[in-house]
């Protein structure tokens, strides 16, 4: 797997400070895409076990309350082996951190794939961003039409339910 861009601190991306990763590589193509940059899977630089230690050492910085993996698309089929063992090795070494994930390809197109790149993503913004349903006041999405589902209320139901932000 290839990356684009680790941020050590990112509060675009999810509540709270977050860390996050970009995935170099998507093959999605949305109209308007804020990070076309990302798109070829020959860019960016190798995702390293080392990068990895590194990452999970980032977000176990007690200011960091999660982890946010975004892209390029992480759920091209091409990574999506990779994603979920590195969301598997977060869920392991990170204990009490939230794991957000955005993807172009809905819920229901994930939900069942083979390679499980869901079962430890705590909440999932889905869904291609479309310029015609762009809205910059939107939180955390950038067009109506994509969804940010609670992963963990959707299991435990086995229904679609979208994430509550937390009244502060």
């Amino acid at each position: 797997m290839r990356y684009a861009q680790i941020r050590e601190i990112d509060i675009a991306n999810g509540p709270g400070v977050r860390a996050s990763l970009y995935v170099q590589g998507c093959n999605r193509h949305c109209p308007g895409c804020f990070n076309e940059e990302t798109w070829d899977f020959c860019g960016g630089k190798e995702f390293t076990k080392e990068l990895e230690d590194k990452l999970i050492a980032i977000i176990n910085r007690p200011h960091i309350v999660g982890f946010t993996i975004l892209g390029g698309e992480p759920m091209e089929p091409e990574h999506r082996q990779e994603v979920s063992d590195l969301l598997a090795r977060i869920r392991e070494n990170c204990p009490g951190k939230t794991i957000w994930m955005y993807s172009s390809f809905l819920y229901e197109e994930l939900a069942d794939a083979p390679e499980h790149p869901l079962d430890n993503v705590d909440v999932l913004i889905d869904g291609p961003y479309v310029a015609a349903l762009s809205d910059r006041k939107l939180k955390f999405r950038g067009s109506s039409n994509q969804r940010i589902i609670d992963l963990n209320k959707t299991r435990d139901k086995g229904e679609v339910l979208l994430y509550e932000f937390q009244k502060i």
